[in-house]
């Protein structure tokens, strides 16, 4: 029996990180949480490049053209989807998830998915730090393993 598994060591490893600024109040702190999990996992700053982008739709065209350039070791998808009064929080999360599930299936990059959906504000700051974790801290985590998972292959 073989089994792989991805080590939690970023020493060496290049990623690439966007982030939206739509909803930054919640991105930001996302951003704070995965910059943190990388350092504390050996990762170095000079080894990160993060790309701000007006929404998340956009930041799929960032992590698209990240992963066309073959810079990185993983890719970091980060930003705040929270439900308003009108049907534009389903298209954009559903859409959104799609186009990074895809990226993923290509086998090129991992790609992690740092995207909070939420049905209100409290709920999208819990998940940016508070009781339940912070979110982006998570996807960075997914994406140090996945780096290195990508590997043995």
């Amino acid at each position: 029996m073989k089994i792989k598994e991805g080590l939690l060591d970023a020493k060496g490893k290049k990623f690439g990180i966007t982030v939206s600024r739509f909803n930054e109040f919640i991105s930001k702190q996302l951003l704070d949480g995965a910059l943190d999990c990388i350092k504390r996992h050996n990762g170095k700053e000079e080894d990160i490049d993060i790309v701000w982008v007006p929404g998340s739709v956009e930041t799929v065209f960032a992590v698209s053209k990240m992963v066309e350039s073959k810079k990185y070791d993983a890719v970091i998808c980060l930003g705040a989807i929270i439900r308003g009064e009108t049907p534009h929080f389903e298209y954009v999360s559903s859409q959104v998830a799609r186009a990074i599930t895809q990226l993923n299936m290509q086998g090129k990059t991992p790609v992690s998915f740092g995207v909070v959906t939420a049905e209100s504000t409290d709920q999208a700051i819990e998940r940016a730090g508070t009781k339940r974790g912070n979110k982006g801290w998570f996807a960075a985590l997914s994406a140090i393993e996945m780096a290195n998972l990508s590997t043995s292959f």
